[in-house]
This record gives C-alpha cells, sequence and structure tokens, in this order.
C-alpha cells in the first residue's frame, strides 16, 4: 500500500516504541489519517498506537484537540503555532507519550503568497514538555506528492522525537 521507505520508517517506528513501552498520538490536517494509516499497517501497531485525530477544519482543530481560536485568527490554520498546538492537544487527549501533528496546503489549490502549496508545518509533542517543529516548504510537487513528503518527514520527526524520551 505505501511505498518501500515508508513502510521501512513505520516499521522502524513501531518496532523501536513497542520495545521501550511508548505510544503515539496523531493530529492530521493536509495528510488527512496517513500518517497513521501508514503505522497501522504494520502488525503489532496497536501497542504503539493510541488514537488518531483527523482535524481537516478548524472546528474540528478546536473542539477535537483545543486549537485556540484565537490561534487560528493570529497565524492561521497553517503555521508553527497551530501544529504545536495540535500536537500538545493531541497529547493531552490521549494516552500517548509522543504525538505527531501535520497542518499544510496540499493544493493544488488553496495556496497564497505567504502560504503557498507546498507548505506544511510539523510538530511533535513529548510527555516531557519537549516540543519539535519543522517547517516544509515541498513546492507545487501535486497533492498526493506534498501528502507523501509530509507523511516521510512526519516519520522522521517521530524517529527524532522518541529517540529521546
Amino acid at each position: 500500500m505505501w511505498p518501500r521507505d515508508i513502510e521501512e520508517q513505520a516499521y522502524s517506528i513501531i518496532h523501536d516504541f513497542t520495545a521501550r513501552g511508548l505510544m503515539i498520538a496523531t493530529a492530521e490536517s493536509c495528510t488527512g489519517g496517513m500518517i497513521a494509516g501508514a503505522l497501522t499497517e504494520i502488525p503489532g501497531s496497536s501497542a504503539v498506537i493510541d488514537r488518531g485525530f483527523v482535524t481537516y477544519s478548524n472546528e474540528a482543530k478546536m473542539r477535537m484537540i483545543g486549537v485556540s481560536s484565537e490561534t487560528l485568527k493570529a497565524y492561521g490554520a497553517v503555521s508553527r503555532e497551530t501544529a504545536i498546538e495540535m500536537a500538545n492537544g493531541a497529547l493531552a487527549g490521549s494516552r500517548a507519550d509522543v504525538s505527531i501533528a501535520v497542518t499544510g496546503v496540499a493544493g493544488p489549490g488553496g495556496g497564497s503568497i505567504e502560504k503557498p502549496v507546498g507548505l506544511v508545518h510539523l510538530a511533535a509533542a513529548r510527555r516531557d514538555g519537549k516540543v519539535f517543529h519543522r517547517e516544509m516548504r515541498y513546492g507545487d510537487i501535486g497533492r498526493q506528492g506534498v501528502r507523501l513528503a509530509t507523511l516521510r518527514t512526519a516519520l522522521e520527526i517521530l524517529i527524532e522525537a522518541g529517540a529521546f524520551t
């Protein structure tokens, strides 16, 4: 179902997190559940995946994972601030030790000069309070291209975030 490199990343995460007794929660906007999907494709993932939130709309971001309306008004849905609040909200609303959140403009439309197609903000949060953020500008590589690139980056960030727990 997934490209081989994504399967290998997901397997590595599931294996490593299982060995250390860590759990993951996801909060996804532009990927629409792809991160949770890739991780749960791996046998044994139920020991690691606590839950996933698909928060495509601003209302879902606010209601399901506590992103503040002030943050959305001030910075927009596609921002560092929103991604970090999404990651913290997913952690707060789960039993997970690590969360990963993504929000971006996958295209083909919806971009602007300030927030072009291919702009994605990713954040991870850990129970110890450590937060990771990465801004990616993949460019207009097609909707599926942006989503797959985001998935790959999200899995890399999960590996980094989990490595230091």
